[in-house]
């Protein structure tokens, strides 16, 4: 149904980013401790949560959504000698809520899948 292609897009998006804290961490990089998220996917509870359980590691959300365009609006004043406050402010925090042997075997089925389509 539409309802499982909108699902399966938005679980892809957590995989994916599994995949990235992975290939990070094969790469000599510490494991993430949390995981501090921007633009307009992150007001999805939904998705917030299905990454916090298929990583592993708490999601954090700003209040400000689009932290992006604010942290480049504060590098340009910094450019021309202005300093403006902004930091992170929580709106909410997303647990792991997933068992981990639930997790493993669901990224397991993500990775298998990823093979199958890939091409020799």
């Amino acid at each position: 149904t539409a309802d499982d292609v909108v699902r399966a897009g938005l679980e892809a998006v957590a995989f994916q980013t599994r995949d990235l804290l992975e290939a990070m961490t094969a790469d000599g990089a510490s494991p993430p401790v949390t995981l501090r998220v921007d633009g307009g996917m992150v007001a999805n509870d939904w998705l917030m949560q299905c990454l916090a359980d298929i990583t592993g590691v708490p999601v954090e959300r700003p209040q400000v959504h689009e932290t992006t365009a604010r942290g480049a609006a504060l590098l340009a004043a910094r450019q021309v000698g202005v300093e403006l406050e902004g930091g992170f402010a929580l709106e909410r925090r997303f647990d792991p809520q997933l068992p981990a042997d639930a997790r493993e075997q669901r990224y397991a089925g993500w990775r298998a899948a990823v093979e199958r389509v890939r091409t020799p």
